[in-house]
């Protein structure tokens, strides 16, 4: 009961940081390692706590992804989709082994995406790709997604910023739209395989979407520095965390 109370409260606390300001991945998945849950498992698991978020947001967005180039709209999706199936894939044939070197690396990148973001988002604003790069970033980032999707939204921004997007809501929608169907893609990958501890993931599911409902009047209240500093350090201490763990 200990161990689900602990997932329970770390996947609250990330649903409502995704609400404010996203980063709920450095909460359940570290929460569900320290349960006792196997790594590769893990991440399969987190992916499956977060997943109902991504639906609430594209709802609430529905009117801007409807507006949104319907012939394009398809291209991009399809490619999502194959990125996702691409990178859930990876993680199958990942052994816990090879996932533990891995993931301090990619919780340290995450959490430099997620600090530099505005940063990422100018610099890509500036660079304008669009056609076929545009697509093989498209795809990039949808691997990227399935096998760890960790400062996913920050690095979804960065690339619509590429493609020379500007309207902040639109880009919203379009990013929560794609996260949906790139976790629907990982999560009936992960399991179909059998990845998913169903228990944990249910609880958590419930918790964080408690979560991110909560997180709305705390997103009005406090100030968005506040809440991104709190997002930074969680990342950083998880990601020595991990590190230590290799030593």
């Amino acid at each position: 009961m200990a161990d689900y109370l602990i997932l329970a409260v770390a996947a609250f606390c990330a649903g409502t940081l995704n609400t404010v300001a996203g980063g709920g991945t450095f909460l359940t998945f570290p929460a569900l390692v320290y349960t006792g849950v196997p790594v590769v498992a893990a991440n399969a698991t987190s992916a499956v706590a977060v997943f109902p978020g991504y639906l609430g947001g594209a709802a609430g967005f529905r009117e801007e992804i409807a507006a949104f180039d319907r012939a394009r709209l398809l291209r991009i999706g399809i490619l999502t989709a194959a990125g996702g199936l691409v990178g859930s894939l990876l993680l199958l044939v990942s052994s816990n082994e090879a996932f533990s070197l891995v993931i301090p690396f990619l919780l340290a990148a995450a959490t430099l995406i997620f600090a530099f973001g505005g940063k990422i988002q100018a610099w890509a604003r500036r660079q304008q790709v669009e056609g076929r790069e545009g697509w093989f970033g498209t795809l990039l980032v949808s691997v990227y997604g399935g096998y760890f999707n960790g400062g996913l939204g920050i690095v979804l921004l960065a690339l619509f910023s590429w493609w020379g997007m500007r309207d902040l809501n639109t880009m919203n929608g379009l990013k929560n739209g794609l996260s949906f169907i790139l976790s629907a893609i990982s999560v009936a990958t992960f399991a179909l395989a059998g990845l998913v501890a169903w228990p944990q993931a249910l609880v958590m599911m419930v918790a964080a979407t408690a979560g991110g409902y909560a997180g709305a009047p705390l997103a009005r209240a406090l100030p968005p520095r506040v809440v991104r500093a709190v997002v930074i350090l969680v990342g950083v201490v998880m990601s020595i965390i991990f590190f230590a763990r290799l030593f």
